[in-house]
Order: C-alpha cells, then structure tokens, then sequence
C-alpha cells in the first residue's frame, strides 16, 4: 500500500471518529511526513507517544521536526509544512 493512501485511510476514519467524539473544529493539515523505525526501537516510540502531551510543553511539534529532520539532513520547505 502507498503511504499516501494509508495516510487518506487514516485521517478519513479518524476524522469520522473525532466527529463522533464531538470535538469542534478538527481537521488534518494537508501534508504529511512517514518515517520507519526498526523494531527495536518500538518500546521507546511508545514511551515517547505515551509522554509525547508533557514532551511537547517544553518543545513544540514544529521545532522538534525541524531538529529530527536537520538530524538526518533532510530538507524542508517551510512554505508548505504547516497549514
């Protein structure tokens, strides 16, 4: 499956979900960005995506995806990254 298709699935049924859930207002940026990990490194994305509400007082989404991108020398053009 292309992860552009994956990523449609994902925000269609959410979005139906969060609508459910009575949330006002939601809806997805345009883009996106996909990542693997090696399994090895699974207990401690999960670790992050548990603690990823208190992480994210201290930086914001934004700077930490421009860090892990700079990281692994990956380009961004700011323009369209966030809606």
């Amino acid at each position: 499956m292309a992860i552009c298709d994956l990523l449609e699935e994902v925000k269609k049924s959410s979005s139906k979900w969060i609508k459910t859930k009575g949330v006002p207002n939601f809806s997805w940026q345009n883009g996106y960005g996909a990542f693997s990990i090696g399994e090895s490194q699974l207990c401690k994305l999960t670790r992050y995506i548990q603690s990823q509400h208190e992480h994210h007082k201290k930086v914001t989404f934004q700077d930490e995806y421009r860090e892990f991108l700079k990281l692994y020398n990956i380009e961004i053009d700011e323009r369209y990254a966030w809606d």
